[in-house]
């Protein structure tokens, strides 16, 4: 089969979620309603935290950062797709399919850092509520954002740097809506070897490494949940941590179903349906999960409303 370098590559085309023309009407509806949604979930959780002072804490600064990771994240690949569907193309040139490639890697990774940050944010509130303060400062908190912000960065660009060598074929449709690595790989006409380690070995490290702090951190706080002799108070801590671990449970669940089954289903548009759950539902749904589970957040968002001018 014939072969081009990957930078005399005109394009890809992304084949999306259905093929069936009557049914790209109701597609381009449901996902631009799911876009607009989660940009507006998100922004409001953002102005939410900034505009109260009373959520000016590192619980709420990180969730702030969460939500904007969130619009990044799904604007990456939602805009690309809903073009492609009105213009009614499949097409992507090799540098947006790249840029997609590094984005997503690159928000992917920041949203794994802020949950495990999260999580030990819970463990420090719950297991050492006293030093609470003093433990989760503003440095500190900088400095894991920093560090995480860096760790995704150089993951993004090793595997986007890695996809440059290779050679791909003439058959360059990707049964996705959009750029992802696993999906690229299977075009590839030249060795992938040294791809496919790299990416068991970071997805292993970036992966099942801060899942586990994840692990250890809830299993920690409900040992020093269970010593609460109140009902009330035992509700009250595990109350704090409820909103996380939906969150956790969506992106890891949805993420590592989605790739221990890309195997079998990067031939069919299979692969593409899951992963709309950890790129699309996952990013739309965390501002509820975290604003309807939480009476501060709920007050924060009324006063952000109320401070909304009507027009008459």
């Amino acid at each position: 089969m014939k072969a081009g370098n990957f930078s005399d590559t005109p394009e890809f085309f992304l084949l999306g979620l259905s093929g069936d023309p009557e049914l790209q009407p109701i597609l381009f509806v449901l996902f631009l309603s799911m876009y607009l949604v989660t940009v507006l979930g998100n922004l409001l959780i953002i102005l939410a935290v900034n505009s109260d002072s009373h959520l000016h804490t590192p619980m709420y600064f990180l969730l702030s950062i969460l939500s904007l990771v969130d619009i990044c994240f799904t604007s990456t690949t939602m805009p690309k797709m809903l073009v492609n569907i009105q213009a009614q193309t499949q097409s992507i040139n090799y540098t947006g399919c790249l840029t997609q490639i590094c984005f997503v890697l690159v928000f992917v990774g920041l949203e794994n850092g802020i949950l495990v940050m999260m999580a030990y944010d819970r463990f420090v509130a719950i297991c050492h509520p006293l030093r609470y303060h003093v433990i989760m400062n503003p440095k500190l908190c900088g400095l894991l954002l920093l560090l995480s912000f860096i760790i995704s960065v150089l993951d993004a660009l090793l595997h986007t740097l890695m996809v440059l060598r290779l050679t791909f074929c003439i058959d360059l449709e990707i049964s996705h809506f959009f750029c992802e690595l696993a999906h690229i790989l299977k075009l590839v006409c030249s060795d992938v070897l040294i791809n496919n380690i790299l990416v068991y070995l970071v997805t292993s490290l970036l992966g099942v490494v801060p899942l586990s702090g994840i692990i250890f951190s809830y299993t920690r706080i409900v040992s020093s949940v269970m010593k609460i002799p109140s009902a009330g108070g035992k509700y009250k801590a595990f109350s704090i941590c409820g909103s996380h671990l939906i969150v956790v449970s969506l992106f890891y669940g949805t993420g590592f179903g989605v790739y221990l089954s890309s195997g079998a289903t990067h031939s069919s548009r299979k692969g593409a349906v899951a992963s709309v759950m950890y790129t699309v539902v996952t990013p739309m749904l965390n501002p509820f999960i975290y604003s309807l589970r939480n009476k501060d957040m709920l007050k924060a968002l009324r006063k952000l409303i109320s401070r909304i001018p009507s027009f008459r």
